[in-house]
């Protein structure tokens, strides 16, 4: 398969009349003046982080439900929702996201899979039920899967029972040794490109025997966990260990580029640069940050100690690339009073978010993509040639995708090699679509 483009974003830059050779999924030549097509080629951003079943609640949460609402009056309304969902609407779920994800230009997912039982902590028959639903809607839609089974050991840093939604998320390390597994035989049919990850879910939710004996279950494989979002988190972990969550973590786990810190919106200046040296992931979900209010990530200094760093959907209240990037550059904006202010001292705001989100997205999903670059997945996006990206050239292109446009700039999508979006389009839209509201129409708006 042989892809071409009158520019394209190449490791060294952007170039013009580019061809794009692919075999087996991969990317094996790259060629630079070659006329003969049209469009905008850019390497396609990994997701980083998702919940694919939250996307059934988006817009059941905007009312206020106490005296100030919070993340924990919305996790409250969260697990009780959860309750009615089956396997089935799982996966149907899931394969509509995953699908929204392909339209806005994503190639892959990391999904923090943490719904693994039936109602009241009911176990199905195949421990890994969930993972199969979620596995089987990343291949209907062809989306490179990074899959995370989630640790949940506890219901705080007191080592209080789980209870109530939370039952469907538990496991002792036993048992989740043995969900772990399962979820791997659950991959063993998936495109060569699908990894097998892990995620303990917190410090919150996990003990620190915990936290090594399932960093212990695949040494090498990507590691994701919630860190340091909420201000109650840090002051219970604090109560609980003297230290605060980014402090204890590092002091208590070796922590390196394999891990992918999620949120981490609640860190000192010095926590900051010790995390980012690491060679760790900030993985950051502006919309869902927003919505939750959970505060802001200081992505001026995390940049400047030259941390890593990609995005993700999280609570899927909204699926936009171009918005979660957006998001990410007006908070710093408001922040500090100023504006450009991630752009670097050779690149423009737009390129530096994108460039990050590629490279960091690629990452922490333990992928070999996030370029176009002989020998790696071919993860590709290409923007449309018109409107107000006819006349744009080198880093204004994504200056203007992400700062004027949206996601309907999104042409086509590849995914190892895959096609998956043609015109802006999942060529399954319809059928994904109709069983998504077929199960959006049964479970109705009660919450």
């Amino acid at each position: 398969m042989q892809i071409h483009a009158r520019t394209a974003l190449l490791p060294q830059g952007w170039a013009d009349d580019v061809r794009v050779t692919v075999q087996g999924g991969r990317i094996v030549r790259v060629e630079t003046g070659i006329a003969g097509g049209g469009g905008i080629l850019c390497p396609a951003p990994v997701n980083l982080h998702s919940h694919t079943f939250q996307r059934a609640m988006a817009g059941l949460t905007e009312h206020r439900t106490a005296g100030q609402d919070s993340f924990w009056t919305w996790r409250s309304l969260m697990y009780g929702f959860l309750e009615r969902l089956s396997p089935d609407d799982v996966q149907a779920i899931a394969a509509q996201v995953f699908m929204e994800m392909a339209e806005a230009g994503h190639a892959g997912v990391c999904e923090f899979h943490y719904l693994h039982h039936g109602p009241g902590g009911r176990r199905y028959d195949n421990p890994a039920e969930m993972a199969v639903r979620i596995a089987a809607a990343a291949d209907q839609v062809g989306l490179g899967l990074t899959l995370l089974p989630v640790f949940y050991e506890r219901g705080g840093c007191d080592g209080r029972a789980l209870a109530g939604g939370q039952m469907r998320f538990g496991n002792d390390l036993d048992a989740f040794a043995d969900l772990w597994q399962a979820s791997g035989d659950a991959l063993a049919g998936m495109p060569g490109d699908t990894v097998l990850g892990v995620a303990p879910h917190s410090l919150r939710a996990v003990s620190p025997e915990g936290l090594g004996a399932v960093a212990g279950l695949a040494p090498q494989a990507p590691l994701h966990l919630h860190l340091a979002e909420q201000v109650a988190e840090v002051d219970e972990v604090l109560a609980h260990t003297g230290a605060r969550p980014v402090e204890w973590l590092l002091a208590h786990a070796d922590v390196d580029a394999r891990w992918c810190a999620v949120h981490a919106t609640q860190m000192q200046p010095d926590e900051t640069r010790a995390l980012a040296l690491t060679g760790a992931v900030a993985g950051l979900c502006p919309i869902t940050e927003a919505n939750l209010g959970d505060g802001i990530f200081d992505a001026m200094g995390w940049q400047a100690a030259g941390g890593a760093y990609g995005v993700g959907s999280d609570s899927n209240v909204r699926v936009s690339l171009s918005e979660e990037l957006r998001l990410l550059e007006y908070a710093q904006r408001l922040s500090h009073r100023g504006r450009a202010m991630l752009a670097g001292p050779d690149k423009s705001t737009g390129r530096t978010l994108f460039d990050a989100a590629c490279a960091g997205g690629a990452q922490a999903a333990g992928r070999q993509a996030g370029a176009i670059r002989v020998g790696d997945w071919a993860d590709l996006l290409r923007l449309r040639d018109d409107g107000d990206l006819a006349a744009r050239r080198g880093d204004a292109i994504l200056d203007t995708l992400i700062f004027a446009g949206d996601d309907r700039m999104v042409c086509d999508v590849w995914s190892a090699g895959r096609p998956i979006v043609t015109q802006g389009r999942h060529p399954q839209r319809e059928v994904i679509g109709a069983q998504f509201r077929k199960v959006m129409a049964q479970l109705g708006d009660a919450i």
